[in-house]
């Protein structure tokens, strides 16, 4: 038995987010029948975050166990093949057994856009959420410094979500902007389910001026998520990045910027 690492690009736009359900396409099912085409048996992979129905993802990696014997080429394109055009695998490589796509992980690192403008966008409208009501960057910015270190997230914790515990470490947030489109980048050990949604969400509100930049801190210390701001919608969001140890010598996402 082999365990077989992937980096995997694709739009979440087509999919009922990542997870195997009973609505269909989604993208471990999609991936899961071009794997077991490719490898000639039924192949389960684990990945390293689920997204949501809608988001998309610039590098996902998963892993999956195989007895077929492949060349990290051979995989590629045979996968790429059957795959499903709005998903991409970017690269193949063998692991050791001790790796594990998602609890290796060292972080996960998400972005949402914003596209801040009177006119709604046509161009990349599948990826960007529209506010038409200006922005203030800067006091997003300030705001969202807040969440930097280890907190209790249960204030932007979806009522669904299935995690054990709401701590988690964040280790990057900003908000900045470039021309029309405003930009938030958190980089953490890990996400509870519209973590980030809500984070967009509650930090809009402040951009908007409808709270002052103290607020965000706030509405983190109460751990009440009915004092956060509205989930904003999952178009925004793309999953961008996962980092591993050096041990495990993946790929960086560097080598892939989409």
């Amino acid at each position: 038995m082999m365990r077989i690492a992937c980096g995997v690009e694709y739009d979440g736009s087509p999919f009922y987010g990542f997870q195997r359900q009973k609505q269909e396409p989604t993208v471990q099912q999609c991936l899961e029948q071009a794997i077991s085409e490719v490898a000639n048996h039924d192949v389960t992979l684990i990945c390293c975050g689920r997204t949501d129905t809608g988001v998309s993802a610039a590098m996902q990696v998963i892993h999956f166990d195989t007895v077929a014997s492949r060349t990290p080429r051979q995989w590629l394109l045979g996968i790429n093949s059957s795959l499903h055009k709005a998903i991409s695998v970017l690269w193949v490589q063998p692991v050791s057994d001790d790796f594990h796509a998602r609890f290796s992980a060292i972080s996960r690192s998400y972005q949402y856009r914003i596209s801040n403008r009177s006119v709604r966008p046509a161009l990349n409208r599948h990826y960007l959420t529209w506010q038409r009501k200006p922005l203030n960057h800067v006091h997003m910015n300030e705001a969202i410094q807040c969440i930097l270190g280890t907190h209790d997230f249960s204030a932007f914790r979806s009522s669904q979500c299935q995690s054990k515990q709401p701590i988690k470490t964040v280790s990057y947030a900003a908000v900045s902007r470039n021309r029309d489109q405003v930009v938030i980048d958190v980089t953490a050990s890990g996400f509870l389910h519209h973590m980030i949604r809500n984070l967009a969400g509650t930090l809009m509100t402040i951009g908007k001026g409808e709270q002052p930049v103290s607020w965000m801190a706030e509405v983190l210390q109460s751990r009440d998520r009915k004092q956060a701001g509205m989930t904003a919608a999952a178009n925004g969001l793309r999953f961008i990045n996962v980092t591993y140890p050096e041990q495990f010598k993946l790929p960086i996402m560097d080598d892939y910027e989409s």
